[in-house]
């Protein structure tokens, strides 16, 4: 469920690489869910139908309800790119998604509860073989196996190119900026790899308390809200501090940017916001032709 959220989430955030894909996306993200659902549940003829019907609902509700919010909010946040960031805007920004998230746990957790319930024994075994693939890789695309000199490398060059995409070209002097801060951030890959395996085994004790299906809908809503509450002390100071060492890099090079640079970011937002009014708006159009057909 905390996947298929994340990917609403994105679709609706802008969080993916391109305005098409946006589009694309949000338009396709029935058959999104059901196929990310799937890969993970192996789900059965019935469970995709439930799923389907369950999921519709909710993204018709995520299209009229969300979608103009998501609009609003990436107006404001591009008013404050224009104006220049501090660190509260960063924070404003990442709250105003964690906010988001939790409004769409709320809608969707009943149906996410009512779909796990019909869930079997061998769905899971399922999904325990699809999570060791998935942790592979995960310590392969981190580097966890690797030194930490190769670690802050790679990171460094996951942030280039994520500022690549939002500001154009950056000049050599931010690409040693990049460096400089990437070379004194936390590293954190392994204690996120310990927190993913915690989560996980979270939820299989969570799949084990369905016997209830009332109270198991409130657990698996808390759960999916308060997704981090069970983090270690270690890992909730590593990630802190890392959150705050990306806050300084975000701020240094926002600093340094050209005015293209800047009117580059700025376009961006503004096209991710037109998507949203746009595919908002598909509903207002249809309903006004229902209207008129009365």
């Amino acid at each position: 469920m905390k996947r298929l959220v994340q990917t609403m989430l994105a679709c609706g955030l802008a969080l993916l690489t391109g305005c098409s894909t946006v589009r694309i996306g949000y338009t396709q993200l029935d058959n999104i869910a059901l196929w990310t659902a799937d890969r993970y549940f192996d789900l059965d003829e019935q469970q995709k139908k439930n799923f389907r019907t369950r999921f519709y609902r909710l993204h018709e509700w995520h299209r009229d309800e969300q979608l103009p919010d998501y609009a609003t909010f990436l107006e404001q946040a591009k008013t404050r790119l224009e104006q220049g960031l501090r660190a509260d805007d960063v924070l404003w920004f990442l709250e105003g998604i964690e906010q988001r998230y939790v409004v769409i746990v709320n809608r969707g957790a009943d149906d996410a509860a009512a779909i796990l319930l019909t869930i079997t024994p061998r769905q899971l075994d399922f999904v325990r073989e699809r999570w060791e693939q998935l942790n592979e890789r995960f310590v392969s695309d981190n580097r966890l196996d690797a030194s930490v000199e190769e670690q802050r490398q790679a990171s460094s060059q996951r942030f280039m190119n994520r500022f690549r995409d939002w500001f154009g070209d950056l000049s050599e002097e931010q690409e040693r900026t990049i460096r400089a801060h990437v070379g004194k951030m936390e590293i954190i890959g392994p204690l996120r790899h310990e927190d993913r395996l915690r989560r996980q085994r979270e939820f299989m004790r969570l799949m084990q308390s369905r016997a209830d299906p009332g109270a198991f809908k409130e657990e698996l809503r808390t759960w999916l809200i308060r997704w981090n509450a069970g983090r270690s002390p270690e890992y909730q100071q590593a990630w802190t501090r890392r959150r705050d060492q990306t806050i300084a890099l975000l701020l240094a090079v926002e600093r340094s940017l050209a005015p293209e640079q800047r009117a580059f970011a700025a376009r961006r937002l503004q096209r991710y916001i037109a998507d949203f009014r746009m595919l908002a708006g598909r509903q207002e159009v249809r309903a006004a032709a229902v209207q008129q057909e009365r």
